[in-house]
């Protein structure tokens, strides 16, 4: 496409999703300096729903009306967090990622105004998440601590944090990072403690896949580690099936050598169950890491644990 044609940019309309685009309108400004960008900001279920995101759609409350925005031609690129995008289900007809930004910190972070660590947080202390994987692994590992639902932009949630709605928060560090609030994190967890999300700290691109010189453009700001470690996921949840109520837990690693990893966890929602599984690619595609890690996890009894949770 010309480096002078607009490229009109569909996101939600939170703050967080609002500095994900700038982070792309500058990166794409780097890159074709004669390039010029429009935002357009919507808002989406998932954002005006405080309940339980299983009774709208779950995860796509998030990207449904982004994407019809694509699709109807009042944008042109979307983006995306791709924790956010369901991947039991393809990309809606016509649309594809044409790229995946350089990921961001994967871990999630305490948010505690006195400053403790999550070793250290006292019995029945309330800590505010609606994220069954938070929920189902801090059941395991603390079991002592009890959890608060609490949805809202993050901006929203530290709002509710001040206001005694919750005694500590759970949040990704990377959305902390993105909105300039690292300053609040007390303590963050490595993810052999808290086993981040599928797609977590990764920005992907989405357009009208007919739309190829504009593919061509914004394809450059992609990192091929990233798409490594995004496909690998994606596939892993898409063989599993997973449902806005699963909780499902993995991350994949590109090696400095190139070789990929791929750990991921199944759990109940009370944390009681926990199925592992962690396998090296060696010589398989990313997509054949991510398969392969998943039926791994449905030989220890994955389809049953995910069907039994109402959803």
């Amino acid at each position: 496409m010309p480096a002078h044609e607009l490229i009109r940019i569909v996101s939600r309309d939170s703050p967080m999703a609002l500095a994900q685009v700038e982070r792309v309108r500058a990166e794409l400004a780097a890159r074709h300096p004669g390039t010029s960008t429009e935002v357009v900001p919507v808002k989406t279920t998932g954002d005006k729903w405080m309940g339980d995101l299983s009774q709208v759609e779950g995860k796509g409350a998030f990207t449904k009306e982004v994407d019809a925005a694509l699709l109807a031609g009042e944008a042109d690129l979307a983006v995306h967090c791709v924790k956010d995008v369901p991947a039991d289900r393809p990309l809606p007809a016509g649309t594809v990622f044409a790229a995946f930004l350089k990921r961001d910190d994967v871990r999630d972070a305490l948010v505690h105004p006195g400053g403790l660590t999550l070793d250290e947080l006292p019995d029945g202390t309330r800590i505010g998440t609606s994220s069954v994987r938070r929920v189902a692994q801090l059941a395991a590992s603390h079991p002592h601590l009890t959890c608060v639902p609490m949805r809202g932009n993050v901006n929203r949630r530290l709002q509710k944090l001040a206001g005694g709605e919750a005694d500590a928060l759970l949040l990704a560090v990377s959305g902390l990072e993105r909105i300039d609030r690292r300053d609040v994190i007390s303590e963050v967890l490595p993810i052999e403690v808290m086993m981040p999300p599928i797609g977590a700290g990764i920005l992907a691109l989405q357009c009208r896949e007919d739309d190829t010189g504009l593919i061509d453009t914004v394809s450059a700001l992609g990192d091929t580690d990233t798409h490594r470690e995004a496909t690998a996921e994606r596939m892993l949840l898409h063989v599993l099936q997973g449902h806005c109520n699963s909780p499902i837990a993995g991350c994949a690693k590109a090696a400095l050598n190139g070789d990929l990893s791929l750990r991921a966890s199944v759990f109940t929602p009370d944390g009681k169950t926990i199925l592992n599984a962690h396998e090296w690619a060696g010589p398989l595609d990313p997509a054949t890491l991510g398969t392969s890690v998943a039926v791994t996890l449905l030989r220890q009894g994955a389809r049953e644990l995910i069907d039994s949770i109402p959803h």
